[in-house]
């Protein structure tokens, strides 16, 4: 179930376009946001707590590897994630997951 999980993902983050993209990250309430709903859409389809966190972390890799920070929290982010061993950005991604849980 996680590869299939992680094909789609990689999937939805290549099919966003610029201009989307531009929306989501123009701000780091506008990234929670975007965040958030996509978790709250992966529980009501019965995703369990780890396959939503393997999602985040999928989503903050892509994010490190291949965007610009575009304010300081997400430029922090990318610092955090860049400095941290694979634990370490698994637990990033659970912090993460709980956070946008957490203020919906």
């Amino acid at each position: 179930m996680g590869n299939k999980i992680d094909e789609r993902v990689e999937q939805k983050l290549n099919s966003i376009g610029t201009e989307e993209k531009e929306e989501i990250l123009k701000n780091f309430s506008s990234f929670k946001s975007y965040l958030s709903g996509k978790v709250a859409a992966g529980e009501k389809m019965g995703l369990s707590e780890e396959v939503l966190a393997k999602a985040t972390e999928k989503v903050a890799g892509y994010l490190a590897a291949h965007e610009e920070p575009r304010n300081r929290e997400e430029h922090l982010l990318q610092q955090l994630w860049n400095s941290g061993n694979k634990e370490q950005q698994q637990a990033l991604s659970h912090m993460l997951l709980n956070l946008v849980k957490n203020e919906g």
